[in-house]
This record gives C-alpha cells, structure tokens and sequence, in this order.
C-alpha cells in the first residue's frame, strides 16, 4: 500500500512538473513571436481614459490641421522661414519653392465619411475592397500596390497617398536616373493629393522637390502637396503631452490625427500592428504585400493602443475583422 502511495505522489509530481513546464513553454513563445490579443473592439461601449480627452476638438484647437497641415502660397509666402520639424533646420523659401507650393488649401471644406488605409497584413484575403471604396475620401499610406489581386481586399478608390522619401529612394533610384517608371506607378492613384514630407528633414527636401517637378514635366495627374512641419510638430508635442513618445510618430498615426480634424466619420483600415490575426490567431505578414520590417524609431504598438482607445470611444472605427 505505501509502495502504491509513493508510486501515486511520483506520478501526480511529474505531471505537475509537466503542465509548469508546458505553462512555461507557451508563455515563452508567446512573447518570442510578439502574440497580441487585444479585447474584440466594440464601437461605443468602454470608457477612454484619461489619454486623449476629447482628442477631436482638442487638435482642431491645438494643430488646426484643417488649414495649417499643408504648406500653401496662402500661408507660406515668398521670403518666408520654413523649420524643419525632423532636424531644426531653416530654409527661406524662394520663388522656385514657392512655385510648387499648393495654391490654395486642398480641404476645402469639411468631410463627411473618410476612410485611411494602412498596410499591414491584417487586410490580406479581408475583402474590404468595398467598403473602403464606398467612403467619401479614401487616404492611404506610403504608395501602396493596389492592383494585381489585391485590388478586392484594399480597394482602388484614392484621394490622398503619402510617398516617404525612403521610398522614393529605394524603388525609384531617388529619381536620379529613369523617372518614367515613378510616373507610371502613379497612374494607380489617378489624380489623387501626393502627400510629401519635404520640409521634415534636410535630407528630404531635394528628392521631394524632384519629385514634384518629375510630376510636372511628365503630365501626370497627380498633384503634389507638402506637409507643413509647423503642424507636424505641433501634432508630436500634442501627443508627447498624452504620454507617446516615440522618436517619431509613425506615417500613419499623422494621417489618422489629420482625419480625426478634416473628416467627421473617420475609419480605418489596415491598423494591426503584431503579428498574429487578433481573432484567427495565425500568423501575418508585417504588411499585406511584403514581410518588410517596421522602422525601429516607430512606437506601433503604443499607437495602436490609443488607436483601441479611440474607437472604444467612438471618436473613430477601427476595423480587424474581415468584411
């Protein structure tokens, strides 16, 4: 009988051991693989915290993005000083700069449904095509493919893209050498607002200004507009002052506050910043064309928690499900 006791507490001891050794295991790979499951998002229910109170009104007070986000003749005349929100930097802005300014300011007036669609792999096989297509604005991040199958989950509709001069860079040779290539792979967008940082970085504001004149001398219908640095740095220090802080804020977190200022209904698209489906649980692809990595200098996660935040509020609509 003792014998049977000892043989009983040896068994129960190494299926203890086990099931900590399995606890131990998963919780292991979990981190390792950057698993992520937030709550399921349900519009209107929850309560924002103390982050971002009232963030609406409180950008179209602090950043008034609806007439000072784009550098126009309007509000950056000839003779005037540009800093740079990136480097500090100072340029004056001469004629030939000024001659490639927006004439006049692109939000005219106030919209009503707007639709910003990030990249991540959250959207392929989402069949969101649609339903981004549907809005009344469509804004998307960085010249993202459109067609070629994808043209279903992400949609084709754009009135706004932004293009990083990273990009510029290394798909079309800084347009150093054949510009024609850069121009045909605007035609996807038709005659959408290219959104460029020019004026964030010294280092930016040549390949910019390139690409602007590249756009000029081939005839396409794209019509280049810049970020005014003044607002962007307004929009950094406004969320510093919410507690993100990251080196810099990501291409996407500027368009989603300039959305939440221009737009009355705002939804997003493509927002998943980790690396597994939140609800399937399989893995993603950091972008829903290609793995490449995310810059270091990004916060994603921490933006996509204010993001979670916001739309728990109902200040916008964040989409992960498939449509």
């Amino acid at each position: 009988m003792g014998a049977e006791n000892s043989h009983v507490s040896w068994i129960f001891i190494i299926l203890c051991l086990g099931t900590l050794l399995t606890t131990v295991t998963w919780y292991w790979l979990d981190n390792d693989v950057g698993f992520h499951k937030p709550p399921r998002p349900k519009r209107g229910v929850g309560k924002l915290s103390d982050v971002c109170k009232d963030c609406r009104s409180r950008l179209r007070g602090q950043c008034n993005g609806f007439d000072k986000a784009i550098i126009t003749q309007e509000n950056t005349p000839i003779g005037s000083e540009i800093v740079f929100n990136g480097d500090g930097k100072k340029l004056k802005v001469t004629r030939e700069i000024f001659n490639t300014f927006a004439k006049e300011n692109p939000f005219k007036t106030r919209l009503d449904t707007c639709a910003l669609v990030g990249n991540s792999g959250i959207l392929t096989d989402s069949r969101c095509g649609k339903s981004i297509d549907s809005a009344q604005f469509v804004m998307r991040c960085n010249l993202p493919p459109l067609k070629d199958g994808y043209e279903e989950h992400v949609g084709i509709k754009t009135d706004l893209v932004t293009a990083n001069p990273s990009i510029l860079e290394h798909k079309y040779e800084s347009l150093m050498n054949r510009r024609l290539l850069f121009v045909e792979g605007l035609q996807t967008y038709g005659n959408a607002l290219l959104l460029l940082p020019a004026f964030s970085f010294g280092s930016n504001t040549a390949l910019s200004l390139r690409a602007a004149y590249t756009i000029e001398e081939f005839n396409s219908p794209a019509r280049p507009i810049f970020f005014n640095p003044g607002y962007l740095q307004n929009l950094s220090v406004f969320w510093r002052n919410e507690g993100l802080k990251p080196r810099r804020l990501s291409t996407g977190f500027f368009m989603t506050s300039l959305a939440l200022e221009i737009c009355d209904n705002v939804e997003l698209y493509g927002f998943w910043p980790f690396g597994n489906h939140p609800y399937d649980y399989y893995s993603l692809s950091n972008h829903y064309y290609d793995d490449m990595k995310v810059s270091a200098v990004h916060a994603m996660p921490a933006e996509f928690d204010i993001l979670l935040q916001l739309h728990s509020e109902g200040v916008l609509k964040l989409h992960l499900e498939n449509c």
